[in-house]
């Protein structure tokens, strides 16, 4: 049959090759034929460096890879500037730039490419240590199409190590004004951690940047909710707006003039689809203005917010039926009544967040699965589930994909078993820090959750082993961190879970090479090991590891012992990142 078959066409590989969950998976099928060698290089558009041993063979990689868009320099520790210099005159089209977690910008590479990359649309300098204002001119000037900029948390001091010159300043509103008059169609921007912008900088994004479609702005100590409020108002595509720790600043102002300014502002938005105000003061004053505002919002975050309470974010809620993502995590003062009777304005909730609100019980959970037709992911992380009578004519929930429970120590065996029998189409579970839980429990929410894909148990002071005697062949990722499973565990994950990509031991002590060894023989598709904290295993292994299992992508080595740079280098030519335990 398949010789009197009619080869596809290149658009029809690409689409079956784009439905893989991970571009990794290109590197076996760029084997298969020269055909599948150009469309796998063709739909690899992110390119990350992490290695300076790299550097010796970018250019190899930027020849064969002539459709990247995406670059990710953000691992790289060392000069950068020689790497943006071979970058700049690859040819390439590059759309997106990141170079963050750096000490400073490297003002000569992004000068070079600038000049080369004139069409770049993403940049990221978060966490570049020494951002100064005359950073942000040069980024304006060599990148005047830019739509994207994050900017966010340099690290302040008063020397820049770098050079040893004690001239270096902050970002200030002189340097974002700059920025701005040059960028007039930037769309996003994240200021978040610029500690000495003020007001004076949102209004000049306002009236320079009239594009503007979302804006951070993260514990900026002087950024005030009058600033936030006109800049809503001047920015009439402003589509999403995140003004986390807003507030503590604002002691020595009438607070009624503030929330209500900013009130005032989203009434006359008619764009916004997304609020966060986390880690911020908030009155039901402010959400009832939310409310009556009439927007088109979607997403609300609210997590660890102060001052508000149930009425206004009852208020709120009643007013948006198409609400999709909400987050109220750190609302200690709700209760399981409460969730039900907000849960029916949640028609169309696809994702909710209640972690740490310690009034809550597995009362929730059933409501949720019952009312919220729709969910796919619920996190009650450090709630109170576990310690209540449990229903049992509740249907299940098809929808619920994801399920974070993490850090509900009154969970045991017979709950959880329960819990997870209402949304039967769990892919992803965390049941980490569980201590009554046991390997029976573990394992009866396995059989009763078949496409599982990732499983956390981290911690769980009870398991000692895993007695599974049915195939899991879903299951891609576990987390085992802190356990006191054995080789014999590792022997029945290596039978049983035939598909693992991804392995956590770290804290595993008794775990040896033996049990090691058994696992890397048997799981053909394992990708990352991480082995910290494994004192009976040594590093004597690794190389084992790597030569044996050429689908092995990364190896957090066990503490005992070290791995040259040589060979840290050898391994990585090899495909494997070995990192530090």
């Amino acid at each position: 049959m398949a010789e009197n078959s009619p080869d596809l066409p290149r658009e029809c590989w690409e689409h079956i090759f784009n439905l893989l969950d991970h571009p990794s998976q290109f590197s076996s099928l760029s084997l298969v034929s020269k055909q599948f060698l150009y469309i796998t290089n063709r739909l690899l558009l992110t390119l990350k460096l992490s290695d300076t041993a790299l550097q010796s063979i970018l250019p190899r990689l930027l020849r064969r890879f002539r459709w990247l868009k995406q670059i990710d320099l953000s691992g790289f520790n060392g000069d950068m500037n020689p790497l943006l210099y071979r970058i700049a005159v690859s040819g390439l089209n590059l759309e997106l730039l990141n170079v963050s977690n750096q000490t400073c910008l490297p003002v000569n590479g992004i000068r070079v490419f600038g000049s080369k990359m004139m069409n770049l649309k993403c940049l990221d300098c978060s966490r570049v240590k020494f951002l100064q204002d005359s950073d942000l001119n040069l980024i304006a000037e060599s990148f005047p199409l830019l739509q994207e900029l994050d900017i966010s948390y340099p690290e302040f001091g008063s020397t820049n190590s770098s050079t040893g010159s004690s001239d270096w300043k902050p970002i200030s509103d002189s340097g974002i004004f700059s920025l701005t008059l040059n960028l007039k169609g930037l769309r996003r921007i994240n200021l978040s951690g610029n500690h000495f912008i003020t007001d004076l900088s949102l209004m000049h994004l306002s009236k320079h940047c009239v594009l503007l479609t979302q804006v951070v702005i993260h514990y900026c100590d002087f950024i005030t909710q009058n600033g936030v409020a006109k800049l809503i108002r001047a920015c009439g595509h402003l589509s999403c707006v995140s003004v986390c720790g807003i507030g503590e600043s604002l002691i020595c102002l009438d607070s009624s003039l503030s929330f209500g300014s900013l009130g005032c502002s989203l009434i006359s938005s008619r764009a916004l689809s997304g609020i966060d105000f986390s880690d911020s003061v908030v009155s039901d004053e402010l959400l009832c203005s939310v409310a009556e505002a009439c927007f088109p919002m979607k997403k609300l975050v609210l997590s660890n917010c102060t001052s508000y309470t149930f009425a206004g974010i009852s208020f709120l809620v009643s007013h948006y039926p198409f609400l999709e993502y909400l987050d109220l995590e750190g609302a200690s003062f709700l209760t399981d009544n409460e969730i039900v009777e907000l849960s029916m304005s949640l028609h169309s909730i696809t994702y909710i967040n209640l972690s740490y609100c310690s009034s809550l019980t597995g009362v929730t959970l059933y409501t949720l699965a019952r009312n919220c037709l729709l969910l796919n992911e619920i996190k009650m992380v450090g709630t109170n589930v576990g310690d209540e009578a449990l229903e049992t004519d509740v249907m299940p929930n098809l929808g619920v994909k994801s399920l974070k429970l993490s850090q509900n120590t009154s969970m045991g065996n017979g709950f959880i078993v329960k819990y997870v029998s209402i949304c039967p189409n769990l892919e992803l579970l965390d049941l980490s820090h569980f201590v009554n839980i046991t390997e029976d429990g573990i394992v009866e929410v396995l059989k009763r959750c078949s496409m599982i894909r990732h499983l956390e148990i981290n911690y769980c002071g009870f398991m000692k082993n895993l007695s599974i005697d049915f195939e899991l062949p879903k299951l891609e990722v576990l987390y085992a961190r802190g356990l006191r499973i054995d080789d014999d565990a590792l022997a029945i994950i290596a039978k049983r879970c035939s598909r693992l990509q991804q392995l956590d031991l770290s804290g595993c002590l008794n775990v040896t090479a033996n049990g090691v060894k058994e696992l890397v023989a048997n799981c053909k598709e394992i990708k990352e090991i991480n082995l910290r904290s494994c004192d009976n295993v040594s590093v004597d292994i690794i190389p084992w590891m790597v030569f044996t299992r050429p689908s092995l992508k990364k190896i957090v080595q066990p503490c005992g012992g070290s791995v040259t740079e040589s060979q840290r280098n050898h391994f990585l030519r090899h495909g494997c990142l070995v990192c530090e335990g």
